[in-house]
């Protein structure tokens, strides 16, 4: 018998399902998506995990990021050549890692040190925004570091890459006392 397309993708869908591990420390889990977005809105910098062939590529970079319902968008921007843009074409998939408000936490012997942090990963695919669009995903990636209107020039627009990453998956994880 053979099975359609929509039969096909319902099982990868639940394949990929299955391959999400629960997290171990799960009183450290953070599900609720008004924390995790509140969580991404004090991190400053975010982490990029792109697939070349044998190593993952990671990268750190400025972002921006907007919410329409509980689906979370990621914009970054740079140059317009490079390593990870032949990366991207080769494989949209990517992974990010974002952390803040560390805070190390002493004890008595080695063991008993730790962290204190907030952190939010998340994985999707990256696309390359088009020209007519670049303006406004680059105002979003500036709103999340000032709350001024700045304004652009065309000519810095026009050598500028902008990626948007919308995520397929998103978690937040915090060790906090």
């Amino acid at each position: 018998m053979q099975s359609t397309d929509a039969e096909m993708q319902a099982v990868r869908a639940d394949n990929r399902r299955k391959q999400v591990r629960n997290m171990r420390r799960s009183d450290r889990e953070i599900s609720d998506m008004d924390e995790i977005i509140r969580i991404m809105e004090k991190c400053d910098v975010c982490r990029l995990a792109l697939l070349d062939e044998t190593y993952p590529y990671i990268l750190p970079l400025n972002f921006g990021f907007q919410r329409a319902d509980n689906r979370v968008t990621l914009y970054f921007h740079g140059a317009d050549q490079g390593k990870k843009y032949e990366l991207i074409r080769k494989n949209s998939h990517a992974g990010f890692e974002m952390d803040c408000a560390h805070k190390l936490v002493t004890g008595e012997e080695a063991c008993s040190y730790s962290m204190e942090y907030e952190s939010v990963t998340g994985r999707g695919r990256l696309e390359f925004v088009p020209e007519e669009e670049k303006q406004e995903a680059l105002r979003i990636l500036m709103k999340h570091y000032s709350q001024k209107e700045l304004p652009f020039r065309p000519s810095v627009i026009a050598k500028t890459t902008v990626m948007k990453l919308v995520a397929e998956e998103v978690t937040g994880k915090a060790h906090r006392r």
